[in-house]
């Protein structure tokens, strides 16, 4: 499948029985709904996707699933997030082969890698498919930063056309356009930035919270490519105490709660990831409750 790199592509959750074994029957309807909520695109098996805290076997029917539902209308992104470049690539080949369309793709996970570490990481991956790739920048949680610097070295490699920008600084928007221009697909990865992030240049939203609240998620989105900003702003303002759940270490089981609360889903995490409980429990479910009671209307 041929398909342009811009619009809502949610990093969907993997959702758990009580048992902690997948519930392929929950992800799917709540695929089902994001679909109609009119998203892009799926990214599976992202960090909200759990991705390392699954077997290679139900990592691929996790994308099997996403397959299904999206039945060729949308694109299916697979996370990658192998301990090591061999692994990353091999997966890379798996998926490719169960048809999946595009790739996101980590830093290797188990060291602190260094500039070449990192364009070595990528080039493999990317030259071990012939899907297109789209490079994570999360150097807050992966201390990994693909730098503007980096991505210049990486622009000959010609699958590799997407980024998700997630260092936490709208600066790096600006920094990598003015580095390298176009040549890469911009995404906004951190969630209570997108509305900043969209108005200096991102034409994508790997979307976290919006999983929760997609029609309120998508209509945001279409107010910002519409240059509506005076009534995105004002969605926005309603939708910020929610966005700021994407933030911090506590973020999937914080987001997973949330899917609770609205019956698109249920907070199971598994290891090393365990429930939220106590204080941190009872603020987020503040917040969330607020955002529900007072959730704008949507025509």
């Amino acid at each position: 499948m041929q398909f342009e790199w811009k619009g809502v592509f949610p990093a969907v959750t993997t959702q758990f029985h009580q048992d902690l074994s997948l519930d392929l029957d929950l992800t799917a309807k709540h695929l089902q709904v994001l679909l109609d909520s009119g998203v892009t695109g799926f990214v599976m098996l992202g960090s909200l996707g759990e991705n390392v805290s699954l077997s290679r076997d139900e990592k691929r029917a996790v994308l099997k699933c996403a397959l299904e539902v999206a039945n060729g209308k949308i694109p299916v992104v697979s996370g990658v997030a192998e301990f090591s470049g061999h692994d990353a690539a091999t997966f890379s080949k798996e998926v490719e082969q169960l048809g999946v369309n595009g790739l996101m793709v980590m830093p290797a996970m188990s060291f602190r890698p260094d500039k070449e570490e990192i364009k070595a990481h990528y080039l493999t991956v990317a030259k071990a498919t012939g899907l297109p790739v789209m490079i994570y920048n999360n150097p807050i949680s992966y201390h990994a930063d693909v730098t503007p610097e980096i991505l210049v070295e990486l622009a000959e490699q010609p699958n590799l056309v997407a980024i998700k920008e997630s260092c936490g600084d709208t600066r790096r928007i600006t920094d990598i356009i003015n580095t390298v221009g176009d040549r890469y697909a911009l995404f906004g990865g951190v969630d209570d930035l997108i509305l900043e992030a969209t108005m200096l240049g991102a034409v994508g939203w790997v979307a976290g919270v919006g999983l929760a609240f997609p029609k309120e998620n998508q209509y945001l989105w279409d107010l910002m490519m519409a240059g509506k900003w005076a009534e995105a702003v004002e969605i926005y303002r309603w939708f910020s105490p929610l966005l700021h759940l994407d933030i911090g270490t506590k973020f999937v089981q914080k987001i997973k709660l949330c899917l609770q609360e609205v019956g698109l889903g249920t907070e199971y995490v598994r290891l090393p990831r365990v429930p939220l409980t106590g204080a941190i429990r009872e603020e987020s479910l503040a917040i969330i409750r607020e955002g529900i009671e007072k959730r704008p209307t949507i025509a």
